[in-house]
């Protein structure tokens, strides 16, 4: 199942500046292992923002919600979900 994933990052000014580097280095582990996996096969940044635009392939809802939340992240993030298909279009 494909799924387009929005995320916008606001990490709180609260958070202490090493904390918050320590939780973005997890992020990048992390959405890196599931991109070599296959699992998040594109991700692109979203100009001007700290926010993304990435796709998904996944198994089921279930296990993309598992995925996301596990996001380091996740807690700072407002993330908005659209399933997708395939387009009769497409070649």
């Amino acid at each position: 199942m494909l799924f387009m994933v929005e995320m916008l990052v606001d990490i709180p000014n609260s958070v202490p500046a090493e904390e918050a580097a320590r939780i973005k280095a997890d992020e990048k582990a992390y959405s890196q292992a599931l991109q070599r996996s296959g699992k998040w096969p594109h991700i692109w940044r979203v100009v001007g923002q700290y926010a993304n635009v990435s796709i998904f392939d996944v198994e089921s809802n279930d296990e993309l919600h598992t995925l996301l939340s596990q996001l380091p992240l996740f807690p700072f993030m407002k993330i908005s979900v659209t399933p997708l298909a395939r387009h009769p279009s497409a070649i």
